[in-house]
């Protein structure tokens, strides 16, 4: 592949990703905030309470088949209905699973309505299985864009679904009748759109083969996914429902810049980085340019969101939910260096070293647990300040065995992404100094807003950083066609 056609096609990729993200996303966030002036945080509790063990079964159901799918160039039919099966199958298993254990949940957090919530909301499990195949097949070809109109399609039908419910006073309901839906539209359009069809046939060393590489990122996938969602079972066991609902909003709003930053540069660049995995310098130029085009997003949107979390949560979703600002703010700092993580780690996947991936997710989690014990006793705060140190010691980690193998040292990851950092800094204090007016909430939000933008545009311009014109350019071209 041509170095036109792999930067054309990255940046498609990204392009139509991110709108996929941001669209079906944006909608999800809409809708939630017509969902919490009408729910109470206890009923957002609730719904936590199940987040961690839905999503492990979702882990196991995909056992990393879909990432070791994506990275195998010579993939053929068999090994898609393979996993197809496998797939089916083990959702199957885990629903039954998820069903006969639903009272214990119940019982762990001291919450009755959680056995038929579990029991109902559980058949996402099988829904997401039946259309992984058609989804990997869509992200292996860099096809985001009708991944963007399924999603899209999908996530206003099911907003729909959600706030009607609520509007009938159907409670927690609510959100499980917006989220199965949603799965249940996506899954279906993905087979009416993604062409792709079973046939009866399984294969044993097809399995084989690709379990060997998916199994250890199957591992470090649940150990991962436990510890992004341990929060969840400590607040919802420890505290009330309604601080459990406080806390998830807050990571909502992060999630929106973050989580989706994050899922964009995973989606593309790992596939894209695949197909140049044996050309060194190639791999190590284009692994630089999305680390410095990341993070310029990133620490921008991240900083800026911390100063104005009080004023957006006032505005958007009203007082009753004032407890989850300062939980924003540190979350913000928390989950900052996501997309970097996530881009150093596809690079130890790109290079077939998903052994090093296990370990290194192995060694990060047991780094955090003490924060997370010592939260319990002393606070969720202090267990959220935690997750920040958490980040940094674990962005040394992954840069360090990650640099080694492209030859991108952590020093130089640093150099090359501090010039964003302090322009994002002042920009965001320069925001949080302003909040200090003594003018009405909307007036001030909007001097910030407009403020901030200005700014930012002003030194980016003076500066001229590479990734910055770039990106200039890009969307420059974007307007143009």
């Amino acid at each position: 592949m041509s170095e036109t056609t792999l930067k054309n096609k990255t940046a498609k990729g990204v392009g139509w990703s991110f709108i996929d993200n941001i669209s079906s996303s944006g909608i999800s966030f809409l809708v939630s905030l017509v969902l919490a002036r009408i729910l109470s945080p206890e009923e957002y509790g609730i719904m936590a309470m199940l987040t961690i063990f839905i999503a492990i079964s979702n882990s196991i159901v995909d056992s990393g088949f879909s990432n070791a799918l994506i990275r195998k160039n010579d993939v053929v039919e068999l090994d898609y209905n393979t996993t197809f099966y496998f797939n089916l199958v083990v959702s199957g298993v885990l629903y039954l699973v998820l069903y006969v254990c639903a009272p214990f949940i119940s019982n762990f957090f001291s919450e009755p309505l959680l056995i038929p919530v579990t029991r109902v909301l559980g058949l996402v499990l099988i829904v997401n299985a039946c259309s992984i195949i058609q989804r990997t097949i869509l992200v292996k070809a860099v096809d985001f864009k009708t991944q963007t109109k399924i999603s899209l399609i999908s996530s206003m039908l099911s907003g729909v679904i959600g706030v009607g419910m609520a509007i009938y006073h159907c409670g927690v309901w609510s959100l499980v009748g917006q989220q199965l839906s949603r799965q249940v539209l996506n899954s279906l359009f993905l087979w009416i759109y993604g062409k792709w069809k079973p046939l009866w046939e399984f294969s044993y060393n097809s399995f084989k083969n690709l379990f060997g590489f998916g199994s250890k990122l199957l591992l470090s996938g649940l150990i991962d996914t436990i510890y992004k969602n341990i929060y969840y079972i400590v607040i919802g066991r420890f505290y009330t429902a309604d601080q459990l609902g406080q806390y998830t909003r807050a990571e909502q709003f992060t999630s929106i810049f973050s989580s989706n930053l994050t899922s964009v540069i995973q989606r593309v660049s790992y596939p894209v980085l695949s197909t140049i995995q044996e050309d060194a310098i190639r791999l190590q130029e284009a692994y630089r340019k999305i680390i410095k085009a990341t993070m310029l997003i990133t620490f921008v949107c991240m900083l800026v969101l911390a100063a104005l979390a009080k004023p957006l949560v006032l505005i958007l979703i009203g007082e009753k939910w004032l407890f989850a600002v300062p939980y924003l703010q540190i979350l913000c700092f928390a989950e900052m260096l996501y997309p970097l993580h996530a881009i150093n780690l596809n690079i130890l996947q790109v290079k077939g070293r998903s052994d090093l991936f296990l370990k290194l997710e192995v060694i990060k989690k047991i780094v955090a647990i003490l924060p997370i014990v010592l939260g319990i006793t002393l606070g969720i705060k202090f267990m959220l300040w935690g997750a920040v140190c958490t980040s940094v010691i674990s962005f040394f980690l992954n840069s360090y065995y990650s640099g080694h193998l492209v030859n991108y040292s952590t020093m130089n990851q640093i150099k090359d992404i501090f010039p964003t950092f302090l322009i994002a800094s002042f920009v965001a204090g320069t925001i949080w100094c302003l909040s200090f007016l003594n003018l009405s909430i909307y007036f001030t939000f909007f001097i910030q807003c407009v403020t901030g933008f200005i700014l930012l545009i002003f030194i980016n311009e003076k500066c001229r950083l590479k990734e910055y014109m770039e990106m200039k350019q890009l969307f420059l071209t974007i307007l143009k066609k």
